[in-house]
């Protein structure tokens, strides 16, 4: 994306900060966790320079189900380029790591001298290292983000697992910053007055679809079919379809909140295990943003952000999945006060305008480690 200044403010003045984000916009960890506070950033001074590690084009393979090998060389190589290049930023803004797949000690080696360390965290991406089948590169690469975590001034992570592992991992300071919604583009949900059958909703990428919310579609399927609805997979395939009871869409970031806005109900299902646990409900925290009651699994954050039976329900197997869903269909009015609550739980905890100024203050006092 280059480099983009603003005249230095009070701030942010003569603070060069170099973002290492793992993707670009389309990849939503580094639009949310990173890209979306530049705006509030920039306003108050800092200069900053992003420097994507993956493409889009890496990114639309992979959710095609492809991979090129090449292409990643080529992002190693420019990633190389740019944490060498003169004169050294004043900060450095790591997304869970330099390189990935390749060790600290030679991430670390590249890193320019006494620049302070930002890294951020909003998935267990430790599990990919330390629980890998390979035992070498479990031996070589199993506590590579701890040592990323001990050597940063600063650490944000999404939720209290992921803070855990941080404190563990000697990490000087460590603070807990929730994936947020930008209230200015998430507003209370108007049904299109064309839509005649009520919508579960779900959104993600294809392989989270594959592995996560299909087979709870399955376990829907009777529910839906008893109310007439239908199940809208947003992001679940690149191409749009349906059949039966589902209904798929593709994801675009221009039309992803009207999307949302037409689903009755949010799910979000999940297993419960180590890397689930690191996840910070993130699709939870849009569906509320537009005042729309939730079901989830009992695991991880979920349980912080949902409050049961006030804002949505928490479920813990398919019989409890398929009660909430048939309540909730049951009850126009009771989708409304958990919609509401819902909404309320954001603009409180979960907003960007809440967490921008906070943001702000953890840069500059990472500066001054």
């Amino acid at each position: 994306m280059g480099n983009i200044n603003v005249p230095g403010l009070v701030l942010g003045t003569n603070m060069n900060i170099l973002l290492l984000s793992r993707y670009t916009r389309l990849g939503a960890s580094s639009r949310l966790r990173t890209m979306q506070y530049l705006p509030e950033l920039l306003s108050h001074g800092f200069k900053i320079e992003i420097a994507p590690f993956f493409d889009d084009a890496y990114l639309n393979n992979l959710y095609s189900g492809q991979r090129n090998k090449i292409s990643v060389i080529k992002n190693l190589v420019d990633r190389l380029k740019i944490i060498k290049k003169k004169p050294h930023p004043d900060m450095i803004w790591i997304e869970k790591e330099v390189l990935p797949w390749i060790p600290w000690f030679i991430e670390n080696s590249l890193l320019p001298k006494n620049v302070p360390i930002i890294s951020d965290y909003d998935d267990a991406v430790f599990h990919r290292y330390d629980m890998h089948k390979n035992k070498i590169i479990k031996s070589i690469l199993g506590n590579k983000i701890k040592k990323v975590m001990r050597s940063s001034s600063l650490v944000m992570v999404g939720n209290p697992y992921l803070q855990d592992y941080a404190i563990n991992s000697g990490a000087k300071r460590v603070f807990i910053i929730p994936t947020v919604v930008d209230l200015k583009a998430y507003d209370i949900c108007k049904k299109p007055l064309y839509q005649s059958k009520p919508r579960v909703g779900w959104i993600g990428t294809p392989q989270t679809w594959q592995e996560l919310a299909n087979p709870i579609h399955k376990v829907l399927d009777p529910v839906l079919k008893k109310h007439d609805s239908l199940f809208r997979a947003v992001g679940a395939k690149m191409n749009q379809s349906e059949s039966g009871t589902l209904e798929i869409i593709p994801w675009k970031e221009e039309s992803e909140v009207e999307l949302i806005k037409t689903m009755d109900i949010g799910v979000m299902p999940l297993p419960d295990n180590p890397w689930t646990r690191g996840k910070c409900g993130y699709k939870l925290i849009q569906y509320m943003a537009c005042g729309i009651p939730v079901v989830a699994s009992s695991v991880g954050v979920n349980r912080n952000i949902i409050e049961d039976g006030i804002n949505g329900f928490l479920v813990k197997n398919e019989n409890e999945w398929r009660d909430a869903i048939n309540l909730l269909l049951n009850d126009s009015n009771l989708r409304n006060s958990m919609g509401a609550a819902g909404r309320k739980k954001v603009q409180e905890e979960y907003s960007l305008q809440t967490w921008s100024p906070r943001l702000i203050d953890m840069i500059l006092l990472a500066r001054e480690n």
